[in-house]
């Protein structure tokens, strides 16, 4: 009557019995499996199944769609090959598909169901070429998704702002191109609170038509009790860079609230819309063509933690408005071309003397 077995974080190789298959719940993930997924006979009742963190090769068999009402499938960090199934994207059950950091490749599944259920998409790290569907639009219950890392092309997916419930869209290190700006915007991204498109080939002024929108920004939520972002039975993690670092976050906190542009070639003063996102935790604008000067209404940012704006074509004094940041850990205002005094008092005496360095701008890390 066994219906739940979980065997993770173990030291388990070999084969795995078919009979585990059969049930309605199964946990092998952070193991040492090696066995190809097309060595097992899918049962039509697993609705849970966690391989991740395994060294499981070959390919993803369209087999595995016999196991009907699947609802999570994680299969991440594994050695992957071969392309997506084009039945996982037609399954009107599966609210996680965790395909992140193996060796997939090919295009995207052309089609999504009109009664797509998917609350977590993510495939981070894999070999994907192509555009995406329009059908992905569907998927109105979608809150995360990471299409990082990998060879993605085409302009800004405009589809995806009538996902209602988006809250992280990460798309970081792909081919994607052209300006974003959308004066025909007609739904907004409401509930965005990490958005991720940096490395990628965008142009044009930022698309403050979409950053006005991002209602979810603009109100600071306090989080006293470290809540998390939570997917369907378990937490989602997403890879950023944030404090000039890249990390993993295995558990989003509720009042994390990030924006990435950096890496792209936007031009153009910063819009004064940024100056509305009070609940950002960290702004990275780096390695852009942006012009003008550093705007004051950047000191109204008072939960920020990180702010980057270096290399780009920014000019004129730091404002003293920046020394209000009282939670600012790191900013770096390398190689652009700041005249002037840097501001002294409040949270800028925190810098140590040697973090300034450089003719060509500043760069601050706090003493403690």
């Amino acid at each position: 009557m066994l219906e739940f077995l979980c065997l993770s974080n173990n030291k388990i190789k070999g084969r795995v019995p078919n009979w585990f298959i059969s049930l309605y719940s199964l946990d092998l993930s952070h193991n040492q499996l090696e066995q190809s997924l097309d060595q097992f006979s899918w049962n039509q009742q697993l609705d849970y199944l966690d391989f991740s963190f395994n060294k499981i090769t070959g390919g993803i068999s369209s087999s595995i769609c016999n196991a009907s009402p699947i609802e999570y499938l994680n299969l991440s960090r594994n050695k992957l090959t071969g392309i997506i199934p084009q039945c996982l994207a037609n399954s009107s059950y599966l609210f996680v598909l965790d395909l992140q950091h193996s060796k997939l490749h090919g295009t995207l599944p052309s089609s999504f169901s009109k009664i797509c259920g998917f609350r977590t998409l993510n495939l981070n790290d894999n070999q994907l070429k192509g555009s995406l569907p329009e059908s992905m639009s569907t998927c109105f219950t979608l809150e995360d998704l990471d299409l990082a890392n990998n060879q993605l092309e085409g302009t800004f997916p405009h589809s995806l702002q009538g996902l209602s419930n988006l809250r992280v869209l990460v798309l970081r290190a792909n081919k994607f191109h052209g300006p974003i700006e959308n004066l025909k915007t007609t739904y907004e991204f409401a509930n965005l609170v990490i958005l991720d498109i940096s490395s990628n080939n965008f142009s044009g002024p930022i698309p403050k038509v979409y950053i006005r929108k991002f209602e979810a920004i603009k109100n600071v939520v306090q989080d006293e009790n470290e809540e998390y972002i939570r997917g369907f039975t378990s937490y989602d993690s997403v890879t950023i860079t944030t404090k000039s670092i890249v990390v993993t976050m295995e558990k989003i906190r509720t009042d994390f609230v990030t924006i990435d542009l950096s890496k792209n070639r936007f031009e153009g003063e910063v819009p004064n819309v940024i100056g509305e996102l009070h609940a950002l935790r960290a702004l990275n604008l780096s390695r852009n063509i942006l012009s003008g000067p550093i705007p004051q209404f950047l000191g109204n940012l008072t939960n920020l933690e990180s702010l980057d704006l270096s290399s780009n074509m920014l000019t004129g004094m730091i404002p003293t408005e920046l020394t209000n940041l009282n939670f600012l850990k790191v900013l770096n205002l390398s190689n652009i071309h700041i005249v002037g005094a840097i501001p002294q008092g409040k949270q800028f005496n925190t810098f140590s003397n040697d973090s300034y360095k450089g003719n060509s701008g500043l760069c601050g890390f706090p003493l403690t």
